[in-house]
């Protein structure tokens, strides 16, 4: 491909300042932004990023499809909230204006586990109007194929274990939100846990409907299934709040999270398969004390044993980079809604974006 990657970014909050600016040094070019922000709606993405004007305005949401045809991008990165239903009318507007898109949306890892009649409705579209929709991010690597690959090194596997543990102050309100932080521990349990306190069939007509609200989690077992050739039995999830001792404000919710109210949650899932193996994963999202930091440990347990541990983790930055490395990817890939484990394996792009595209 000869020309620059042309590139909109839907969503201009904290990702996006990475995103955007790595599609830049990487040789890319945002040629169009969306959000429903009146502080940013109606700016130039130069004064977002801080940087000289691009020539970018910031285009309303209600106005998105009419940039879209204007400016007809190879790509869109959908940055703005973690359940597929929020982001599913900006992903189907993507596949029935055939552009390809990229969403950090945590769901949208491999949502055909957790809503399945939006992920057929956009898959199908998709095909039709020949452009791939996935899901991406931190989770891409460092649940996903970093797993897989210690995995490819094991003879035998009995359990796989997994936790994660991240501050929601790095991702803005809506996933702050997500993992009950600010609430109480009355209004947890009723917003938050109770979702999970149900039957296997009443969760599965959950799912069939497309209201179920799976944790981070619930699609990162599904993807590993995938990825290693395992047949799902039965998944469960757990959703647990994190509390702290003393009174934490929280710049995000723009309030102080009181001693003893929850300062996010831990998710715990566990898959059977049958293939005797079992997966259990955590992730704990919070508003962190300063005696907290992120940290991603998974297990492979076996012949042999592996451990691996990566303490402190520059997620933000792990989750932009992972986007725009795998602009290429998508764009290659076949058309549909294809989660990244039928994409292959992400790589380090050291050329300019538009040199991997064939």
């Amino acid at each position: 491909m000869d020309q620059k990657v042309k590139v909109v970014q839907y969503g201009t909050g904290k990702m996006a300042l990475y995103t955007m600016r790595y599609v830049y040094e990487k040789g890319g070019q945002v040629v169009g932004a969306v959000d429903v922000n009146p502080d940013v709606v109606g700016k130039d993405i130069g004064e977002i990023l801080g940087t000289e004007n691009k020539g970018v305005i910031v285009t309303h949401a209600d106005n998105a499809e009419e940039m879209l045809k204007q400016t007809k991008p190879d790509i869109c990165i959908v940055e703005t909230r973690s359940l597929f239903s929020e982001v599913e009318d900006a992903l189907y507007l993507c596949a029935r204006l055939g552009i390809n898109a990229i969403t950090t949306c945590e769901e949208a890892f491999f949502p055909a586990n957790s809503n399945p009649k939006a992920t057929k409705r956009i898959d199908e579209l998709a095909k039709k109007n020949n452009c791939t929709i996935t899901g991406s991010g931190y989770q891409d690597i460092y649940w996903g194929q970093l797993i897989s690959s210690i995995a490819g090194s094991t003879q035998t596997i009995k359990k796989i274990k997994g936790s994660s543990s991240y501050n929601v102050e790095d991702y803005g309100i809506a996933l702050a939100q997500a993992h009950g932080a600010g609430l109480s521990l009355e209004d947890f349990e009723k917003e938050i846990a109770s979702a999970d306190n149900i039957t296997e069939e009443q969760r599965q007509e959950l799912i069939n409907k497309g209201e179920f609200l799976p944790s981070y989690m619930w699609n990162v077992n599904g993807w590993l299934c995938e990825k290693l050739g395992l047949t799902v039995e039965s998944q469960t999830q757990k959703c647990v709040p994190q509390t702290h001792s003393e009174d934490i404000f929280s710049s995000t919710l723009n309030m102080t999270v009181k001693a003893g109210d929850a300062t996010g949650m831990s998710a715990v899932v566990t898959t059977t398969t049958k293939e005797g193996i079992v997966i259990e994963s955590e992730c704990i999202g919070k508003v962190y004390s300063k005696e907290d930091f992120d940290k991603n440990e998974w297990t492979v347990e076996g012949e042999p044993n592996t451990t691996i541990v990566v303490n402190r983790p520059s997620t933000v930055e792990l989750t932009c980079a992972t986007v725009v490395n795998r602009i290429p990817d998508v764009i290659n890939a076949k058309p549909g809604y294809v989660p990244t484990e039928q994409i292959g394996d992400l790589n380090f792009k050291i050329k300019e974006l538009n040199e991997y595209i064939k």
